[in-house]
């Protein structure tokens, strides 16, 4: 099976998950999660908390796009100061749906956009996908440019990883971080990446854990 009936089949089965709580915007929460990377979708598809909040952050990303009070027209300029830090709260918003792991890195680049185009990316969610992508390929490519540089192994980056994580499940639970963190780190990659940039996914994961550990 190639990879394009891969997502096919992934975007029906998320699909079916997500249409009976939200009919009218499945289909378009569907296309915005189908966005992530394949291992985070798998997870979701297997784990409904997951599941539920990706499907909160799309809706809210969602809710920003079609909130016009939010995004002043170019006559309102003059009238309505936008400062750099509420767009870049927003924009940061819109971004982090997408989970790419990169949301603080993505938005820094499009802020360096001119604030009317940053503003259009705001309300045009089509526009934002696409910048979202091409800044993605941007950094995935000058990762791989880094690894080929760099000597570093898997084990390296597992340390680098489990660390990171260690620090985060320590305050959430100090008591069995070493447990809970030794059973987070059998999850794949991209989904260890992905809790340690989505803070409600990795609460989700501990409980699971502590859940696990609990039996």
């Amino acid at each position: 099976m190639n990879e394009e009936e891969d997502l096919e089949t992934l975007g029906e089965q998320l699909y079916t998950l997500i249409y009976p709580k939200h009919k009218e915007k499945a289909g378009k929460l569907t296309g915005m999660l189908l966005e992530l990377p394949g291992p985070v979708l798998s997870q979701m598809l297997q784990d409904e908390a997951t599941l539920n909040a990706a499907v909160e952050k799309a809706l809210r990303a969602l809710q920003l796009a079609q909130e016009p009070s939010k995004v002043p027209s170019c006559k309102d300029e003059d009238d309505v100061s936008v400062s750099s830090d509420s767009l870049g709260e927003q924009l940061f918003e819109l971004v982090d749906v997408y989970n790419t792991g990169h949301s603080q890195k993505i938005t820094g680049m499009l802020l360096e956009q001119h604030k009317e185009a940053v503003l259009n990316l705001l309300s045009d969610p089509k526009q934002l996908e696409e910048q979202v992508n091409f800044a993605l390929k941007t950094l995935t490519e000058q990762s791989v440019e880094e690894t080929d540089i760099s000597d570093t192994s898997d084990a390296d980056d597992t340390d680098r990883l489990g660390e990171k994580l260690f620090s985060l499940v320590e305050e959430l639970d100090p008591l069995h971080a070493n447990d809970i963190t030794g059973m987070l780190l059998e999850m794949e990659p991209a989904v260890l990446q992905q809790l340690l940039s989505d803070h409600t996914m990795l609460e989700v994961a501990v409980q699971k854990a502590q859940a696990a550990l609990d039996t």
